[in-house]
């Protein structure tokens, strides 16, 4: 669901789109940083979200460690062994939990929302487009995912 401005007591029109092809977009932030990873995917299964991992794990400085936060996705059931990675597994209906959902929100509201796309490659190049935007805004990935109670 998206919010529009407009004049009151008016409905405002809205374009929509009324097929169902889609992409994933996913996604890691790292909530001191700012610094963030993102792959646009066909598929939401286990072998992408490997890969997502491993893009992850590839981003975090040597001799660090970093904390991912995952939901209880079908995709996310799968064991994955990288040594500088931790899986946080959240409780079951808890979204409020995990600070990507706030990332996936503010992207949907800028960039993704109220938009058709012609084909499968306009959405893969708007998911491309609005992550990239998304990335350059270091202070706005602070604010939307910093928890206080999670700093270690």
């Amino acid at each position: 669901m998206t919010r529009v401005w407009h004049y009151r007591g008016k409905r405002p029109r809205v374009v929509r789109q009324q097929q169902f092809i889609s992409t994933y977009l996913y996604g890691a932030v790292c909530p001191t940083t700012g610094q963030c990873v993102g792959l646009v995917m066909p598929y939401a299964n286990g072998e992408c979200m490997k890969r997502h991992l491993q893009a992850i794990s590839q981003a975090v400085p040597k001799g660090r460690h970093a904390v991912v936060v995952m939901d209880g996705a079908v995709w996310h059931k799968e064991r994955y062994n990288l040594p500088n990675l931790t899986i946080l597994k959240l409780p079951p209906y808890s979204p409020e939990l995990n600070p990507i959902e706030q990332v996936w929100q503010y992207i949907k509201q800028h960039w993704l929302s109220n938009r058709c796309f012609e084909s499968y490659e306009t959405i893969v190049d708007a998911a491309c487009q609005a992550w990239c935007n998304f990335a350059k805004q270091v202070d706005t990935i602070k604010s939307l995912t910093a928890r206080k109670w999670a700093i270690l």
